[in-house]
């Protein structure tokens, strides 16, 4: 009995040390003193203790690091209370301030707004010493890109109540430090003169304020290391290398010292190709520009490269290797070229996925296509494709992506367009050199129901002519590239010494004959009404009905890279009209026109253009003036009087010139760019001729001027001003014209 109750004490006194031992080692309660603007919770989250946990020193120090670590908090501390119940820990935080202001003092160059771009902290923030020190190096860093690099920034800390401050970047700016001297070292073969107009850093000038001269750009100067490489290795130095320069600040100036190793200058020897060839080594070397014993160019290796490989490519080996390989005869100066070969396996376009098109129909987008599914690739092709659905003008953008397919040799073509509105609708009132005051009224859809058909509907009042005018064409007739257009019209127009109601229509076919190259057949009907016939020009022109059948045919090569504001590619054509197929007129009118442009300097574009052609009667009918020749006006020659430029009768009477030649020269470039705003300069140049009088190039008038032009909803815009070169007696010197519609 006794022994009972001993064990059942033993028993009660182990259970009361065990009790006390776990509220030792046992966490009672969590507790975050300090804070005042960081909400507890946000604290609980980045630490692991908890009530109920066991009392865990290496946790706890962990937790410690974890709150300092969240960047509030100048001073974190953490401290135990032991209760009988267990352990209560203590975190308590002491948070950083915030900034109430941030403030700039000492800068003159640049403003308050210039230098806040370039720094990442704000008001509101935490403060943050490293933070401000790397806004410090931030600021610096942009004075020194702008060439003050004498500038030095410190900061202050005007501590606030509430736990708040003021912080103060002072800027000592310093002089602006410009190029004193670039200093060339070790070129023997060109001048420092020459070598220094390769590139575009330059040394202080006396225009420096103005012209920027002796800036430093150090993105600049790297590309002006590749600038004078480059001439080296294109002219025959292809061991020629330039070291990084060396920049030195010594005061207010810097200079810069560029190391040049030019080596010896080569010329090409033998050329030649090994590997898998397409066709013979003399077929392919006709396709390259290097040529034997002129001297070496890296550019034009280059170039070879890349021919051959476009080469390859237009062939369907999409992935052929072309090598290089120099062999040089350092005794002689001489470098062999091997052109090593390898063509891989073909590629074909296993299929074509087509996206984006929301209104357009697959189908017109696919026949636009050079390329097509199981086809060999062709680079060629594919080019033109792309420039295809550019010309349709219903896209915005078009994206062209390539992936592997199937296989090795397939690859899946992904052409993903991005659509724009085609249809417009225009109402408007304006004033033209021509028609003096006007309205106009359009409405029209390029790419109707998404079947790239093309409907529209014009009208036109003006002070010397009204006109309505609807079209429609089907570009792809029967789903084959056979072009139909049907026109009907209804002109009214003052001629100065009578006028002319006409009413007709018009049907034309086109299809394509070769690359870039559509011919046309058309047959147009014209019932013309001339009225109100001056007293001194009834000998020229009867007033009465007449009726006009005529048949066209033309052939046009345009390669232009767009219809509305082209840069490069040309446009030519050659028509033939026959008149005389029943109705009172007969004539033959033969005409051509040719237009180039081409890319020049700066995105500006050069235009040249010439056309001519010649009238005469057949069968015994009428050719009545208005189918003669006329020119002067905005769309021929500018700064003449519209039709100025023609024949004279003996009382000296304006009549229409059976024969005519123009020429015009543009220089177009970018005023605003982005809003289609374009600026022109022009040189013109042409005469009308009379049956029977040889044309004579002498006896050409001329006229030069400027002008804008802006591609508006309304369509292409011009102001253009004409000065004459060669004014006669009773001539103006010149005039404004104003017109919206196409240019030449």
């Amino acid at each position: 009995m006794r022994i009972g109750i001993w064990m059942i004490a033993a028993i009660s006194l182990l259970l009361v040390i065990q009790g006390a031992a776990d509220a030792e080692t046992r966490v009672k309660e969590v507790e975050i003193q300090g804070n005042e603007r960081i909400e507890t919770d946000a604290i609980r989250q980045v630490i692991q203790t908890e009530a109920g946990d066991t009392y865990n020193k290496d946790r706890l120090s962990a937790d410690l690091e974890a709150i300092y670590q969240m960047g509030y908090f100048d001073d974190v501390r953490v401290s135990v209370e032991k209760k009988e119940a267990g352990n209560i820990v203590i975190f308590t935080v002491e948070e950083k301030p915030t900034l109430r202001r941030i403030e700039f003092e000492g800068n003159l160059i640049f403003d308050d707004e210039e230098i806040e771009e370039n720094v990442d902290i704000s008001s509101g923030a935490i403060l943050n010493i490293a933070r401000i020190k790397s806004n410090i190096s931030a600021i610096e860093r942009f004075y020194k890109d702008k060439n003050y690099h004498n500038v030095k920034v410190d900061y202050e800390i005007k501590e606030l109540d509430h736990n708040r401050a003021d912080l103060k970047f002072i800027i000592e700016e310093g002089k602006k430090v410009r190029i004193k001297e670039i200093r060339l070292e070790g070129n023997q073969a060109y001048s420092d003169k020459e070598l220094k107009k390769l590139i575009k850093t330059s040394e202080k000038g006396f225009f420096s304020w103005l012209t920027s001269s002796g800036d430093l750009d150090m993105q600049t100067l790297e590309q002006d290391v590749y600038r004078i490489e480059s001439h080296y290795q294109n002219n025959g130095y292809a061991e020629a290398r330039v070291a990084q320069p060396e920049v030195s600040y010594e005061g207010d100036w810097i200079y810069i010292t560029i190391k040049i190793h030019e080596g010896p200058r080569f010329k090409v020897g033998e050329l030649s190709f090994k590997g898998e060839l397409l066709m013979s080594e003399d077929k392919l070397m006709e396709k390259i520009s290097i040529n034997e014993r002129t001297y070496y160019s890296r550019e034009a290796l280059r170039n070879g490269v890349m021919t051959l490989s476009e080469l390859y490519a237009d062939r369907g080996y999409a992935r052929a290797d072309i090598r290089p390989q120099l062999n040089k005869h350092p005794d002689e100066h001489v470098m062999d070229i091997v052109f090593n070969i390898e063509k891989k396996q073909p590629i074909y376009f296993e299929k074509i996925v087509i996206e984006g098109n929301t209104k357009t129909r697959d189908k017109v987008i696919r026949r636009e296509l050079q390329v097509h599914e199981q086809e060999k690739y062709s680079d060629s092709r594919l080019k033109r494709s792309i420039r295809n659905l550019h010309r349709l003008d219903y896209f915005k953008d078009v994206n062209v992506d390539t992936m592997q397919g199937s296989s090795e040799n397939q690859m899946i073509l992904n052409i993903d367009v991005t659509e724009k509105a085609t249809g417009s609708f225009s109402l408007g009132a304006g004033y033209s050199s021509v028609e003096n005051l006007y309205v106009t009224g359009s409405i029209s859809e390029r790419n109707l129901f998404g079947r790239g058909q093309k409907i529209e509907l014009r009208g036109q009042m003006g002070s010397q002519s009204r006109q309505f005018r609807f079209l429609f064409t089907e570009p792809w007739l029967f789903d084959i590239p056979l072009s139909a257009t049907i026109e009907a019209y209804n002109w009214d127009r003052d001629y100065d010494d009578y006028e002319r109601d006409s009413k007709g229509g018009k049907l034309r076919f086109g299809y394509p004959l070769y690359d870039y190259t559509r011919g046309y057949l058309s047959y147009a009907y014209d019932i013309s009404e001339i009225y109100n016939v001056s007293s001194d020009y009834t000998h020229l022109i009867d007033k009465g009905r007449y009726i006009e059948s005529s048949v066209t045919a033309s052939v046009v090569y345009d390669s232009r890279d767009s219809a509305i504001t082209p840069t490069e590619g040309s446009r030519y054509k050659v028509s033939l009209e026959y008149a005389g197929l029943g109705g009172d007129i007969g004539f033959i009118k033969p005409k051509a026109e040719l237009g180039k442009y081409f890319p020049l300097f700066w995105e500006t574009v050069g235009f040249l253009h010439a056309e001519g052609g010649r009238v005469w009667d057949v069968g015994g009918k009428y050719l009545p003036d208005y189918e003669k020749f006329y020119l002067g006006g905005i769309d021929s020659l500018r700064g003449f009087d519209w039709r100025d430029v023609c024949v004279r009768d003996e009382d000296g009477k304006k009549v229409g010139g059976e024969k005519y030649v123009q020429f015009n020269a543009e220089f177009l470039f970018p005023l605003i760019k982005a809003a289609g705003l374009r600026g022109v300069l022009f040189y013109d140049t042409g005469n009308v001729y009379k049956r029977g009088k040889n044309i004579d190039l002498g006896d050409m008038r001329e006229s030069v001027g400027y002008g804008i032009r802006w591609y508006s909803p309304l369509g292409p815009l011009r102001l253009e001003r004409g000065y004459i070169l060669d004014r006669k007696e009773g001539e103006d010197s010149g005039r404004w014209e104003f017109a919206i519609g196409g240019a030449f």
